[in-house]
């Protein structure tokens, strides 16, 4: 099942798989509202999901698809930099992270791969991964050391946005979002709310694109 907001991205993605003989898409959707009803029905083996979905976060849905269905291979298909989100969505239970701009042979692999039981990541974040696990970090720093919310927040700053408009983004209060804020300034080091917002700008033009909106739930 092919859960992506971007009706080109996922009629394509339908087509590559449809072309295989014994892969087929069992059901498809734009809408994270309509994605558990549809995969009741539908019961598909393995279910790709975009990371940003309209007015919902991926990883929001993937937390429920996790609940509701701990057995259910997720492989997440997005155009966000894999160097922040791969590790973050391995942690909420996806079984793989694949960028958009792989070539169609490289997501058949990765679907076939994740239906097999095997995790399916890039050779960068795998080495990644394993780096840390030999050095024996006593925990993460940087970007990586944020918290979903903390994360959601750092991005919309860098964007532009003040504590108002990103309390209404995220539904939440300012007091809210100034807590976030003065966690993000201890986390990264970062002295002022300058310092913090002409650092969440440079991220965010390293990283390219926008990132998504995660979950305040986790």
């Amino acid at each position: 099942m092919v859960v992506d907001d971007h009706p080109v991205v996922r009629r394509g993605l339908v087509q590559l798989i449809n072309e295989e003989k014994d892969l087929w898409v069992c059901g498809q959707t734009g809408e994270a509202s309509e994605a558990l009803e549809l995969m009741r029905a539908a019961r598909p083996d393995v279910v790709i999901l975009d990371v940003e979905l309209r007015g919902c976060s991926g990883l929001d849905l993937l937390l429920e698809i996790r609940a509701g269905y701990p057995g259910l291979p997720v492989l997440i298909f997005s155009m966000h930099d894999e160097r922040v989100y791969a590790e973050r969505v391995l942690r909420a239970g996806a079984m793989g992270y694949l960028m958009k701009d792989e070539a169609g042979g490289e997501i058949v692999r990765g679907i076939r791969k994740v239906l097999q039981g095997e995790v399916c990541v890039s050779p960068a974040v795998s080495k990644k991964i394993v780096q840390e696990l030999v050095e024996n970090r006593s925990g993460p720093s940087g970007i990586e050391a944020l918290s979903n919310q903390e994360l959601a927040v750092f991005t919309l700053i860098g964007k532009g946005l003040g504590p108002g408009e990103i309390a209404q983004r995220l539904h939440r209060s300012v007091k809210t979002i100034e807590t976030y804020r003065g966690r993000i300034k201890r986390k990264l080091s970062l002295k002022s709310a300058r310092e913090l917002t002409q650092h969440a700008i440079q991220v965010g033009r390293f990283l390219g694109g926008s990132p998504p909106a995660l979950s305040l739930q986790a």
